[in-house]
């Protein structure tokens, strides 16, 4: 839930920049700077405890990453943040299903209600977008689902011998280096402003990232998407405040039925017991 939060703020910061500078400069930078919040810590705890034990698994992660940040950021000046929100919804889907083939995590019949029933109000959200004129940019929205749910696989696998901290920084460094020549293709300076915001979205990011790694290591993947869910509210109230977003009827009734599912394999899962993955 702390993750989800701190990406409805980095995503609205993001939007904002994104608006006004290229998208891949934006992705470059805002990695960047994750890049560089992170270095102290690196020079505190020494190179060598933030080596990987499998540099080519950091790298095919970052080059997943990074492929489904270019949709993202293509599509995000072109949709509210709320519904940039909903259609992320899908992705739980794509991760509960790769989590059970490749993982073997039990499926029990509570996650895939709850998916299902989030998914239907994730369809109520998307659906009256799609025959708008953004609605080019939705499906470019919807496709990155996928994409970020293989990067998230990938992590899920990292975290059985890496450290979050580990994965997090090489996310940045990857991502970083993936980016960086479709960044200078389209360079803009930034202003004052929008370097300060890049330095905010650096440490929104490494945060956001270190408690989504930290879940995926203490808990099964898909028993924490239905959390997800709940990233609707905030980014509803965060659109509405910072780009006077109004939520639509289809949003606020959406948003009710994914509240409603999330509120109750909550109250499941707290009480069946773990099984192992």
């Amino acid at each position: 839930m702390s993750a989800g939060m701190l990406f409805v703020v980095l995503n609205g910061l993001m939007r904002g920049l994104a608006i006004d500078l290229n998208a891949f400069q934006t992705q470059f930078l805002r990695y960047l700077f994750g890049l560089m919040v992170l270095a102290p810590l690196v020079l505190r705890g020494g190179v060598a405890a933030f080596r990987p034990k499998n540099i080519t698994g950091q790298f095919a992660r970052g080059a997943v990453h990074t492929a489904g940040l270019v949709l993202w950021f293509i599509a995000i000046p072109h949709i509210t943040l709320a519904d940039t929100t909903a259609i992320g919804f899908t992705g739980p889907i794509f991760l509960m299903l790769g989590a059970a083939l490749v993982f073997k995590e039990p499926m029990r019949w509570e996650r895939w209600a709850a998916a299902l029933v989030g998914l239907g109000g994730v369809l109520i959200v998307v659906g009256p977008q799609l025959s708008g004129s953004g609605g080019i940019y939705t499906l470019v929205m919807l496709a990155s689902s996928p994409v970020f749910a293989a990067s998230f696989l990938i992590t899920k696998a990292l975290t059985r011998y890496e450290q979050p901290a580990v994965i997090v920084l090489w996310q940045s460094i990857t991502v970083s280096a993936f980016s960086l020549p479709l960044a200078l293709m389209h360079w803009q300076t930034p202003n004052a402003l929008q370097w300060f915001i890049f330095l905010v979205c650096g440490i929104l990011g490494t945060a956001g990232h270190y408690c989504l790694t930290r879940s995926y290591a203490a808990a099964d993947i898909s028993a924490t998407q239905s959390v997800k869910f709940l990233d609707l509210v905030w980014a509803t109230i965060f659109g509405w405040l910072a780009f006077g977003d109004s939520p639509s009827r289809y949003t606020i009734i959406g948003g009710c039925v994914i509240c409603a599912a999330t509120i109750w394999i909550a109250h499941r899962e707290a009480r069946s017991p773990r099984l192992p993955s």
